[in-house]
């Protein structure tokens, strides 16, 4: 299924760094990253400390490993940010929306009340006028 390239709520098109930021911030906030990358930390660690017996390319500390995960999270760390930023762009427009309709139906209440008022009013004046009648006759 393909992802969609516009907002939905203005139809604006989205760049590539828009759409790269949002892919790489579901995929960087999902149980399938964080598993796989814990399998990642533990091939690492067994492959440098069993396999080659602690001599390898990156020996105990993982010097190496912990210059790859600095490395991934001052990426990550922005791009998750850009995809934030625009979210909320988004919900701003939305809430913005929400308070004109918000607003729109608060008039129409108003509006309502003021018929209400007026009907009560008149219901009350014929009633006084029926009341009159029939203590005319």
């Amino acid at each position: 299924m393909k992802k969609e390239l516009f907002i939905e709520d203005d139809n604006k098109p989205l760049s590539f760094g828009d759409r790269m930021a949002d892919r790489i911030a579901t995929f960087g906030g999902s149980w399938t990253f964080i598993l796989s990358f814990m399998c990642f930390l533990g091939i690492w660690i067994s492959f440098n400390i069993y396999w080659l017996r602690n001599r390898g390319f990156d020996p105990y500390p993982f010097i190496l490993l912990n210059l790859i995960l600095s490395c991934i999270a001052a990426l990550q760390a922005p791009v998750i940010m850009m995809s934030q930023n625009r979210q909320e762009e988004k919900d701003r427009e939305r809430a913005k929306i929400d308070l004109k309709i918000n607003q729109k139906a608060e008039e129409e209440i108003r509006s309502l009340h003021r018929k209400i008022d007026i009907l009560l009013t008149q219901h009350e004046e014929v009633h006084k006028k029926l009341a009159e009648i029939r203590n005319a006759q």
